[in-house]
C-alpha cells in the first residue's frame, strides 16, 4: 500500500509551472552587454551554450522530486491476525430422498427442502468466519464431506455438492450424530457443537440415537436439532418406470420427540422449520446463541521512500548549479 505522510505538500507541484512561467516572462538579468547583436548570435549557436538549456530543465525536475520527497512517500505493509473463535462445529445435513419434497420456497418459487437448506446453511457458514466447521451428510449412513476446517470456501463447495442419492436411502439419525460427535472427540475447543437437520425418522443405521446423545453429553458436545418440512403432506417428485416425473403428495413424518430428546440430553435446543423463513430464523438464533469474542490483531509497518526522491532531486539541483558555473553556462 503506497501513501504519503504529508500529502498536502504535493499541492506545491502545481506552483512549479506558474513559477517557471513567471520567471520566463520576467527574463534573466543580462550577463554580458554586446555592441553588436551578431556576436550574441554566434554565442547562442555554440554547442556548449545550447547544452546549457537543459540545465534549466534539470532545475525544475529536481525541485519536483524534492517536493514529492518532502511529502514523505511510504510503502505500507499491513496484516491482520485473526484468532480462531474457539468453537468447533459440525453441520449434519439429511440428504435422504424425502429431502426432494417441494414444500419450501426460495425466491418465491417452489424449491426442494435440500436446496433451501443448502442456501440457509451457506449463509450460516459465512456468518461464522472464525469457527472451525465440519460437514457430515447422511441418509442410510453418514458421510464426511469436510473435516473441521477454517477454509470455508472449500467447505461451501462441498455443501453445494450435496444431492439426494449420493448415499443409500434411509435416515440414520443415530449414526449421523455419532459420526458428528466423533469428529469433535479429542478437540480442545472451548465449545463443541453439532447442528443436526433432518426431515424424517430414524429408520437406518446401527447406533441408537439416544445412546449417541448420551455419548455427546459425556464428551461435552451440545446438539441443536432441526426438523424441517411442512406438517401433514408435502408434494414429492416421483419418476415412474417410463422416466416421466410427476408430483404426488406424501406424508410428512418428522420424529419431533426424538429430536427434542437429543437436544435436551446434550443441553441444546430443538427447532421445527416448516418454511424457508423459519429455517433462516432458526439458524440465525443458533448463530446468536453460540458466539464468542474474536481477538483481532492488526500490524502495520511503513518503509520510508523519501530518500529515493530527495537525493536525486538534490543531485539534479547541485548539478544544475555546478555545471552552470562551467563552460556549459548559458548566456541569455
Amino acid at each position: 500500500m503506497n501513501l504519503f505522510l504529508h500529502p498536502q505538500i504535493l499541492w506545491a507541484l502545481a506552483l512549479l509551472p506558474l513559477l517557471a512561467l513567471w520567471l520566463g516572462r520576467k527574463g534573466a538579468r543580462p550577463a554580458v552587454t554586446f555592441s553588436n547583436i551578431e556576436t550574441a548570435r554566434d554565442v547562442a549557436r555554440a554547442t556548449r551554450s545550447r547544452w546549457g538549456r537543459f540545465l534549466g530543465i534539470a532545475r525544475w525536475i529536481g525541485l519536483a522530486l524534492l517536493i514529492v520527497g518532502l511529502a514523505r512517500p511510504q510503502l505500507g505493509h499491513a496484516s491482520t491476525e485473526v484468532q480462531a473463535s474457539g468453537i468447533d462445529l459440525v453441520l449434519a445435513v439429511d440428504i435422504s430422498g424425502s429431502m426432494q419434497a417441494l414444500d419450501l420456497t426460495e425466491g418465491g418459487e417452489p424449491s426442494s427442502r435440500l436446496d433451501v437448506v443448502k442456501s440457509v446453511v451457506a449463509q450460516f457458514i459465512k456468518n461464522r468466519p472464525n469457527d472451525r466447521i465440519a460437514l457430515v451428510a447422511f441418509s442410510a449412513e453418514p458421510y464426511l464431506m469436510s473435516p473441521l476446517t477454517l477454509d470455508h470456501d472449500w467447505l461451501l463447495q462441498n455443501l453445494g455438492r450435496l444431492q439426494p442419492g449420493m448415499i443409500k436411502d434411509g435416515t440414520a439419525i443415530g449414526s449421523a450424530l455419532s459420526a458428528s460427535v466423533n469428529r469433535l472427540r479429542g478437540q480442545k475447543a472451548k465449545s463443541k457443537l453439532v447442528v443436526l437437520l433432518t426431515d424424517g425418522q430414524n429408520n437406518a443405521g446401527k447406533i441408537d440415537p439416544a445412546l449417541a446423545a448420551q455419548a455427546a453429553q459425556a464428551l461435552g458436545v451440545k446438539v441443536y436439532t432441526i426438523g424441517v418440512g411442512t406438517k401433514g403432506e408435502a408434494p414429492m417428485p416421483i419418476t415412474d418406470d417410463s422416466g416421466r416425473t410427476r408430483i404426488v403428495m406424501t406424508k410428512v413424518d418428522v420424529d419431533e420427540g426424538l429430536l427434542k430428546t437429543i437436544a435436551d440430553t446434550t443441553g441444546g435446543r430443538f427447532y421445527r422449520a416448516t418454511d424457508a423463513g423459519s429455517l433462516q430464523r432458526i439458524y440465525g438464533a443458533i448463530d446468536s446463541l453460540e458466539k464468542t469474542t474474536r481477538n483481532l490483531k492488526k500490524y502495520e509497518h511503513h518503509e520510508e521512500r523519501f530518500a529515493w526522491l530527495v537525493f536525486p532531486g538534490m543531485l539534479l539541483l547541485a548539478g544544475e548549479i555546478g555545471l552552470g558555473l562551467t563552460r556549459f553556462k548559458r548566456i541569455p
